[in-house]
């Protein structure tokens, strides 16, 4: 099941967001995400590892049938009192999904791949799900503001301790091994996670920043392969063999060659 909030970790985790310098960063990769997704009214969408919600809040109004998933109820009756019903909530691991095979259009995992056990049982399980993409955002190992959080992880106990930080390398290898070569796109963004402003953001949202591999955060989409969907099994039909013929026509076959 992996690394599950607790209580107090929950409300931190969503205070976290109400920070001005916070809040900049998450807007970027909330648009990163986005525009990997490029959602259309009437997709069903899973956000795997929903936390408290925020991460599903952008999508709501957009005539999108939304399911959230996590693991800890405390990270759950925060989202239910932040999205009412306006999301179908589930409680499960991200490596054991209580949905049928291309039961949603899109599946996404926001910061929440950091946490799972088995982070390649979580994605093969997203691709199961998935009938068209796959959009996995996570906190990139190379970005400096990461290098400093795994460091203070290691001394002061924090959710970074328990953080399984990804490399685009690593993230890819991880993908080819369990999909095969299947197509991926990948962007990141917080290049400059402690400047703000509109120029700022202007610069993150230039697609050939994003291609710079030191960014905070990694977007990357993939598409499912077939060998992850249900094939339908060949049912063998026997004929069966008439034994005898009717009595009716046999008699006048028989009459028919005396004449």
């Amino acid at each position: 099941m992996g690394y599950v909030f607790d209580f107090k970790e929950a409300t931190h985790y969503d205070a976290w967001f109400s920070q001005p310098g916070n809040r900049h960063c998450f807007d970027l990769e909330i648009k990163l995400l986005l525009d990997l997704m490029d959602l259309r009214s009437g997709q069903r969408v899973l956000d795997i590892g929903c936390g408290t919600g925020m991460s599903l809040v952008p999508l709501l109004n957009r005539g999108l049938s939304l399911t959230g998933v996590d693991p800890s109820t405390y990270m759950l009756d925060i989202a239910h009192e932040r999205l009412g019903n306006s999301v179908d909530l589930h409680r499960c691991s991200a490596e054991d999904l209580p949905f049928e095979d291309n039961a949603f259009d899109t599946a996404f995992f926001f910061t929440s791949l950091e946490f799972a056990d088995r982070p390649a049982k979580a994605v093969e399980e997203a691709c199961r799900v998935a009938r068209e993409r796959v959009v996995i955002g996570v906190l990139n190992r190379h970005a400096p503001v990461n290098f400093c959080r795994r460091c203070k992880g290691f001394v002061f106990p924090s959710i970074y301790s328990h953080t399984r930080f990804f490399s685009i390398w690593e993230l890819k290898r991880m993908l080819f091994s369990i999909l095969g070569d299947v197509p991926v796109y990948w962007r990141t963004t917080g290049q400059f996670p402690f400047i703000r402003g509109r120029i700022i953001s202007a610069v993150e949202n230039n697609s050939w920043v994003q291609r710079s591999i030191f960014g905070t955060f990694i977007g990357m989409r993939i598409k499912p392969v077939p060998k992850f969907r249900v094939r339908p099994l060949p049912l063998k039909i026997k004929k069966h063999k008439i034994q005898n013929r009717a009595t009716g026509l046999a008699t006048s076959s028989r009459a028919r060659s005396r004449d």
